[in-house]
């Protein structure tokens, strides 16, 4: 219950803002054949964008031996700027003590901006 109420403020709040960030960056990234992999890494933790609280992100059993090689590169073109508006969201929101559990949940989304790839989501027990 308290998942799904932090759920709705955080959508209210900014999550909206955030989710609709990587949405857009992975349909940019699907516009080419090259760009199709980074734009569904960017679907799934988009939903993890809109809707963080009761997920986690964790490694992927399938995650190939040249995914560090694609988040290197997905570092230069998009991770770095979606990291540096998430960490800027989440230093605003840690500003008050009711906007902690925003402020943290930014910090856990700016974690996964750097290595998309090779991550998936799933809900807490």
């Amino acid at each position: 219950m308290l998942a799904v109420l932090g759920n709705i403020l955080w959508f209210l709040l900014g999550g909206l803002w955030m989710g609709l960030e990587w949405l857009i960056t992975g349909l940019f990234f699907c516009l080419t054949i090259i760009g199709i992999p980074y734009g569904i890494a960017c679907f799934r933790i988009a939903q993890f964008a809109f809707f963080p609280f009761g997920k986690m992100v964790v490694p992927s059993e399938n995650a190939g031996a040249c995914t560090f090689l694609l988040n290197v590169i997905w570092v230069i073109f998009a991770g770095l700027w979606l990291w540096i508006s998430a960490v800027i969201a989440g230093l605003f929101f840690c500003v008050t003590i009711i906007g902690i559990p925003f402020g943290i949940a930014c910090f856990r989304i700016a974690k996964v901006s750097f290595a998309p790839l090779g991550k998936k989501v799933v809900s807490l027990p």
